[in-house]
């Protein structure tokens, strides 16, 4: 599938998010998607959306949830990724109305995930693309899932974005050289 935005429908996607969050986080109200957006919009995509906050010079994150498949349109899964990820991400309290100004918004659309085929485990570096693939490690009833930018922002290579992934699903960091790791 391919699934390119403009830098203008991206923007767009950045302030709906925004949108959607602060209505919540003020009034407890869910906006409406918007009927006047691009065709595209309209199409199921993965999605998530990333807030972080603006502290001392620096961003801390403050939320990030999403939807790894395509399960809903793109407008509405925007909306409810941002709503989730200012109230209900588990690592963090929700959003409150005095930070909105400080918050910044970062919206991830997926393509659909796609199983990475190796002969052999080792392999599994040299398949991927830091920086333009995100990863998922899945391993019996745990899963773990990482954004494209996540390895550009620690500086990882291949094989460090794999240990973190198998990390971040509750897995030892050598666990994707394991033959029943996905």
């Amino acid at each position: 599938m391919s699934f390119e935005l403009s830098l203008e429908e991206g923007r767009l996607l950045v302030w709906l998010a925004r949108r959607a969050a602060e209505e919540y986080v003020r009034s407890g109200r869910r906006i409406e998607a918007p009927a006047d957006v691009p065709e595209k919009f309209r199409e199921k995509c993965g999605v998530f959306v990333t807030i972080n906050k603006e502290s001392g010079g620096r961003r801390v994150l403050r939320g990030c949830i999403g939807f790894p498949y395509p399960m809903y349109p793109l407008v509405e899964a925007v909306i409810e990724a941002s709503i989730n990820s200012a109230t209900e991400d588990p690592r963090f309290p929700p959003v409150s109305p005095e930070e909105l100004d400080e918050i910044v918004f970062e919206v991830s659309v997926l393509t659909p995930p796609q199983r990475v085929e190796v002969e052999k485990v080792t392999e599994y570096p040299r398949k991927i693309k830091v920086g333009r693939d995100g990863l998922i490690v899945r391993r019996g009833p745990y899963s773990g899932l990482l954004l494209p930018q996540v390895p550009v922002e620690w500086n990882w290579d291949e094989e460090e974005f794999l240990c973190q992934c198998s990390l971040k699903a509750g897995l030892s960091p050598d666990c994707w050289l394991m033959e029943d790791t996905q």
